[in-house]
This record gives structure tokens, sequence and C-alpha cells, in this order.
């Protein structure tokens, strides 16, 4: 039996939509912050070894940079196609679940490619790809979803919560990956674990699903019965066309955050320099990302709370936190560098939860979907230019990323 065409058109909150049973909108905010805590263990446990994963199976460093490179710029470019998809096909559940089930499969299958000799390396190129790929499927129509439900208890509020249980995950599984390579003396069990938190994340998907039915079936059933109207039959369209109906200032407000994003360096870059220049030991790179992820669990949930109380004045602040980052981050002072590292995680963490609140308050809930698809390839294209010209002055001029602090003698 098929579902109802899923649409948010018309559904002021997910509240309106719930079950008699006691469903709230609240429930529905954990709940996605749930799922997104269990995949978050999975892709950023993943992550963290991604690049020691691809050297074991023969790749360069220059095959690491374009894989891992290639795979962030799909997972933001291509929800500029999936955004509009999910707006114009109303299959928000569809494309959410889809995503989730290529990260769930994707990562786990890693575990196999030691065993898979010269096909291998070629193999893992392929699921670390598809997996970037599931994150650009559900993403927008993901956070249309939880737009719906956070828009009853306050944007900020519902984003920032659920961005501290995001960070929650990506702080746990970098640690659980680091602790079952330590104790089996090798990566592929690392991987082969993560499948446990990628199908708790679809079975509470499925969970949530099930409690919150489709906006459009609980409207159909409460409203007056509607004239009838001849209705035009649906045309497959590009779907572009739709993102020329958001509005002005969602525009300028994506040109904004993407000059933030170019400006705000990617970790990768952060952690090479910690480690070729011996700022700290390698080992503690891990730690210090998964301290980074606490920062912007913090930064989201007391920005979101502000953004509720004083709108998008708060927003304010990520341009400042961009700016210092790079500047302590590159110095040769661990201390002074980790505290870089620290403001480098508040601001991935308002860039995360925040803005994508005023992104909803900046467009039509029927155009969010394209809006956060359009929004992440700006941010995605953004993210190329910067790290790429990151990376080109730091071959050229360490100083012109950070001042010449000075250092311990």
């Amino acid at each position: 039996m098929t579902q109802p065409a899923e649409t948010l058109a018309n559904a002021t909150t997910v509240g309106e939509a719930v079950d008699p049973v006691g469903w709230s909108p609240w429930r529905a905010v954990v709940g996605f912050g749930v799922v997104s805590l269990t995949a978050d263990m999975v892709y950023e446990g993943a992550r963290s070894i991604t690049g020691p994963l691809l050297a074991s199976l023969g790749a360069t460093a220059v095959l690491v940079g374009m894989i891992t490179g290639a795979g962030e710029a799909m997972a933001l470019v291509l929800r500029a196609v999936f955004g509009p998809l999910a707006d114009r096909s109303g299959r928000y559940w569809t494309l959410t679940f889809a995503g989730y089930t290529l990260t769930a499969v994707c990562v786990p299958a890693l575990a196999i490619t030691p065993f898979l000799a010269g096909a291998g390396l070629a193999v893992a190129c392929m699921l670390i790809l598809a997996e970037r790929a599931g994150k650009a499927v559900r993403s927008p129509a993901k956070t249309a979803l939880l737009a719906q439900a956070a828009g009853a208890v306050g944007l900020g509020r519902g984003f920032a919560v659920h961005k501290a249980l995001d960070q929650a995950g990506a702080v746990a599984g970098p640690l659980l990956v680091a602790a079952v390579a330590a104790l089996a003396g090798t990566l592929w069990p690392a991987m082969a674990v993560l499948i446990v938190p990628g199908a708790g994340a679809l079975l509470v998907l499925a969970w949530i699903r099930r409690k919150m039915p489709d906006p459009a079936a609980s409207e159909n059933a409460s409203a007056p019965p509607a004239p009838t109207t001849v209705r035009e039959a649906p045309q497959l369209q590009w779907p572009w066309p739709s993102a020329r109906s958001l509005p002005t200032a969602f525009w300028l407000f994506a040109a904004s955050c993407g000059a933030a994003t170019a400006g705000l360096v990617t970790f990768g870059v952060i952690s090479y320099h910690l480690t070729r220049d011996h700022v700290v030991p390698v080992a503690a790179v891990p730690l210090i990302y998964a301290a980074a992820m606490a920062a912007a669990a913090l930064a989201a949930l007391a920005t979101g709370w502000l953004f509720d109380r004083h709108g998008g004045r708060v927003l304010l602040t990520l341009p400042i936190l961009v700016a210092v980052a790079p500047a302590l981050a590159f110095t040769n002072s661990a201390v002074v560098a980790i505290v870089g590292v620290l403001i480098w995680g508040a601001a991935v963490g308002v860039q995360d939860s925040t803005v994508k609140a005023l992104v909803a308050d900046l467009v039509p809930t029927t155009r969010r979907a394209t809006a956060y698809g359009v929004f992440a390839a700006v941010q995605g294209a953004a993210a190329i230019t910067g790290g790429t010209l990151a990376g080109a002055l730091y071959d050229r001029s360490l100083p012109a990323l950070s001042p010449p602090w000075p250092q311990p003698s």
C-alpha cells in the first residue's frame, strides 16, 4: 500500500501532525538527534582513520587527498540536486532513509577491503565516495523534517539540541575506533564494529517515522473536503528552477556564510600542521579532534538559545571565530594551537546548527529542502576554494595563515 505524497506544505509544526498518543515535537527533535548521534559515530569514526586505512592499502598522499577532498565536495555540492528533488517529489522520508542506509552499509564494508588484494584500494575509494554521496542524499530532506519539528519548540533551541547530540556521536565515534584499533592492533575491526551504531541509526529512524505520521495525511484527515479542482499532472523537470524562487535575503545570507566557510580552514590542514611540525604527538590528534567536536556542541547549544531570544544578531560572532581560529591553530605552541582548534570547533558548531535555523526563517516551508541543498552547495564550493587556498598558503608561507606568535624556547 503506497504512502500519501510526502509534503511539508501548509503544516505549521510537526505538532499538528502527531498521533493522539502524545508524541511531542521535542521527542521528534531528540529522536532525529539520536539518529544523527549514531550515524555520526559511523562516519566520523571512519573519517578519523580514513587516511591511515587508505595508506595501508597502498594509496599515495596525493590519492588520499583527492579521495577525501572529492568526498567532502560531493557531500555538500550534491545537496543542490537532492534538496530541490525532495521538495518537488515530496519524498522526504525516502531520501532520508536512502542516505542513512548508504552510510550504514558503506562504512562497515571498509572492513573487507584489506582482504581484497589489489582490488582493495579501488573498492575502499568507491565506498568512501558512496558514503559521502549518502550524506548529500539525506541531509536536505532530513533537515527540512527537523526544521518542521523544531518550529514548535523554537528553531534555535531545536537545532541546538540536535547539534549537541550530533556532536556527541562525533566525539564517541573516533574514540570507539581508536579503542578497537588499539586492542586489535589493526584497523579493519574498527570499521567492522561500526555496523552496530549504523543499524541503530536506521532502527531509530524507522521508529520516528512510525510515530511521526505524514503531515499531509494528518491535514487531509482533519480538513473539510475541498472543492473538486483539476490539478496539473506532475511534470519531470530539472530541480534547479525551484531555486530561483528563493528570496534575495537567503542568497545574501548564503554568500556571507560561504565567505566564512572559505576562511575556516579544514581540520585536515590543521592536523597536517600539528603532526608535520611536531606540535603534538600523532596519537593526540584524535583526542584534540574529539575536544573540538565537544566545543562545537557547546557552541551550538549556546548560540541556539541566544538565537531564539535575540534573533540572527547572534551570528555576528561567526566571522570573529573564523578569523581567530587559524591565527591560533597554526602556531608551533601546543597550548595556543589547541585553543585555536577549540575555537575552530566552536565555529563549526555555529555553522552547522544556528546558521541552519536562520535559513529556515528566511525561506517558505515548502522551499526548505531546496534552500538547504543550495546553501550546502554554496558552502561546498567555498570550502573547496578555501581549502585549496589554505594549502597553498601553508606550502608557501605559514605566516600568511598565522601571525608570528612567540614560540617556546
